[in-house]
C-alpha cells in the first residue's frame, strides 16, 4: 500500500498538467500513488497526462460533474492513510512530501497537515501572509485564527488522514464554488491543523480558473449551515465574517443588491477592520478604481487584494 495517495482533478488544464506531473514525480519521497480524475476535459488535458509512463499514475475518466464529485471519486479510490490534494495547474517542490512524512511521524497524534504556500501572477511570485504568530518552524493551529489573512488550508498544500472524512463528510457536490472553504470548516470544527512554514507549494493563478469569476462565487457557500455555531464559536464568527465581506464586496462591484445585502446582514462589523468597514459604504463607481488599483499592488507584492 503506499504511503500517500494523490488526488488530482482534471478539466482543461492542457497547459498546466504536465508541469504539475513532474513537479510530483520529482519528488524526493517516492512512496505514492497519483489519482488523476478526468472531469470530462474538452481540450488536450488527457492527452498531457497519458504521455507519462509511470506505473504510479492512474487516470479515470469520468461524466462532467465538476471539483467536488472528482475529488470525491479520487477520495474513494485511494488506497493510502494520507490523500494529499493538488490542483492541475499548481505544483510542489521536490520536498513537499517528505516535509509531510517527517510532520505525519512527528506528530502522530495529529491528521490534518500543511505547508505554507507562494502565488504565482502573471507579474510576479509572492508570498503569502498568515495570521499566525511564528514560534517554530512548525506551529499546531486552530484552522480560523490561522486562516484569517490567508486560509492555511488549500487544495495545493494539505494532507489529511483518510479517516478525517468519516466524521467531516467530503466536498459538497452542490456547491459551484466555496467547496474547499466548506470542507476546511468543517475540518477545522474538529481538529487541529500542523501548519509548516517551508514553502513548498505553489499556486498558479489562472486566470480563467471559476475562482476568479465573481458572480460563480456569490452562488457559493451562503454560511447560513453555521448559523448556530458561530453563535458560540467567535474564532468561527469571525473567519465567516471576513468571508462574508469578501462577498458582500463582490456583490457590489456586480451591483448585486440582493446577494449583498444577504452577506452583510450577518456580519458583525467589530469583527472588521476600519478599512473593511469603510469599504463596505463606498457606492461601486468609487470601489471599482480603488479595487482595480490595489489588485494591480498586490500582483506585484506591495500590499494585499482588497479581500484579504
Amino acid at each position: 500500500m503506499p504511503y500517500f495517495s494523490i488526488v488530482i482533478p482534471l478539466y482543461n488544464k492542457e497547459k498546466f498538467i504536465s508541469d504539475t506531473l513532474k513537479s510530483v514525480l520529482l519528488q524526493t519521497f517516492v512512496d505514492y500513488e497519483i489519482i488523476i480524475i478526468n472531469d470530462a476535459s474538452t481540450d488536450k488535458s488527457e492527452e498531457k497526462v497519458l504521455q507519462f509512463k509511470d506505473p504510479r499514475i492512474q487516470i479515470f475518466n469520468i461524466k462532467n460533474g465538476g471539483v467536488s464529485s472528482a475529488r470525491n471519486f479520487g477520495i474513494d479510490k485511494a488506497k493510502s492513510k494520507y490523500i494529499a490534494f493538488l490542483d492541475a495547474d499548481d505544483y510542489w517542490y521536490p520536498d513537499y512530501l517528505k516535509e509531510m512524512y517527517n510532520n505525519i511521524n512527528a506528530f502522530p497524534k495529529i491528521k490534518a497537515f500543511t505547508v505554507a504556500i507562494e502565488m504565482e501572477t502573471s507579474k510576479r511570485i509572492l508570498q503569502s501572509e498568515y495570521s499566525i504568530e511564528k514560534t517554530a518552524d512548525h506551529e499546531i493551529v486552530n484552522y480560523f485564527k490561522a486562516s484569517r489573512k490567508r486560509t492555511v488550508l488549500s487544495s495545493s498544500s494539505s494532507v489529511f488522514h483518510k479517516s478525517i472524512f468519516k466524521k467531516t463528510g467530503v466536498f459538497d457536490t452542490k456547491l459551484k464554488s466555496g467547496e474547499d472553504t466548506d470542507l476546511w470548516i468543517r475540518v477545522g470544527l474538529i481538529y487541529p491543523i500542523l501548519f509548516s512554514w517551508k514553502v513548498l507549494a505553489r499556486y498558479v493563478l489562472d486566470e480563467k480558473s471559476l475562482s476568479k469569476n465573481y458572480k460563480t462565487s456569490l452562488q457559493s457557500i451562503d454560511f447560513s449551515k453555521y448559523a448556530l455555531l458561530e453563535k458560540t464559536n467567535p474564532d468561527l464568527k469571525k473567519f465567516l465574517d471576513l468571508n462574508r465581506f469578501s462577498l458582500a464586496i463582490k456583490a457590489k462591484l456586480l451591483q448585486d443588491e440582493n446577494s449583498y445585502r444577504k452577506f452583510y446582514r450577518n456580519i458583525d462589523l467589530s469583527n472588521l477592520s476600519f478599512k473593511k468597514r469603510f469599504l463596505l459604504t463606498l457606492p461601486s463607481i468609487l470601489l471599482k478604481p480603488l479595487i482595480a488599483l490595489k489588485t494591480v499592488l498586490a500582483n506585484v507584492g506591495l500590499g494585499n487584494s482588497v479581500f484579504k
